[in-house]
């Protein structure tokens, strides 16, 4: 595997947290949607999906575009990645979210208004919750949320599948309608990479708590590998859209 793939993975994953968290921090935190969390909910949902639906396009035909070590666990699992090009994956992806939160922090941190209370863009349960979901919930949400998530990608870019064209869409608005659920429970993750560099620069309870948001959707993701497996046993194994 070229370095290609992975610089696609790291730039992606950066630009995923800057978007997609930018906008919950400004919702959240700087309350640029006014008092009301519905509006907050909705923004960061489109900002999330829309900014994958992009990059799905960009860079699906670089490196796939899983931006996501759950869904890079899954074309594992699926059998459509080597284990040595998975973990290739997974450092450029956790490098990348570390990065777009890092540039989010620079910038969030020039405004006079912001303050440590604020976040940015964090993932939680108990009182760092909406809901208020203790930590079993956040972890079955979590799980849930990943399965279907990795699922669609999964089936949807498999060979044969006939969606090649649409399945940008089809995948920002999957993670578009998880967000639209998961935002009032807990904050919503599916990503390990997208919660792993917020919470290292908010620290605290977002540290404390992160292990739900990186264990849940890898084993969120790993179970979607078995059902699409289950599923698709008969189907070519491998998708140009998603795969080098």
């Amino acid at each position: 595997m070229t370095s290609k793939p992975l610089v696609a993975e790291f730039l992606g994953t950066a630009l995923l947290v800057f978007f997609g968290v930018g906008v919950a921090t400004l919702s959240f935190g700087f309350k640029v949607a006014g008092a009301s969390v519905s509006a907050g909910v909705v923004a960061t949902a489109l900002s999330f999906g829309l900014v994958l639906m992009a990059l799905a396009y960009a860079l699906g035909p670089i490196s796939g575009c899983h931006v996501n070590p759950a869904v890079t666990i899954g074309f594992l699992f699926s059998r459509r990645l080597s284990l040595a090009e998975a973990i290739g994956y997974w450092v450029a992806q956790l490098l990348g979210g570390i990065a777009g939160a890092a540039v989010l922090y620079g910038v969030v941190h020039t405004s006079s208004s912001y303050t440590s209370s604020m976040g940015l863009g964090t993932d939680g349960y108990g009182s760092h919750s909406i809901a208020g979901i203790d930590a079993g919930g956040a972890f079955t949400v979590e799980g849930i949320l990943t399965f279907l998530f990795v699922f669609v990608i999964l089936a949807v870019t498999r060979t044969g599948a006939g969606t090649a064209a649409v399945a940008g869409v089809v995948i920002g608005l999957t993670l578009m309608v998880v967000h639209l659920i998961g935002i009032p429970l807990d904050g919503t993750s599916v990503n390990p990479a997208r919660s792993l560099g917020p919470a290292l620069f908010v620290g605290g309870d977002a540290l404390r708590q992160l292990w739900v948001f990186i264990v849940a959707p890898l084993l969120g993701g790993s179970l979607a590998a078995l059902a699409y497996r289950g599923f698709y046993a008969a189907e070519p194994s491998a998708a140009p859209a998603v795969d080098r």
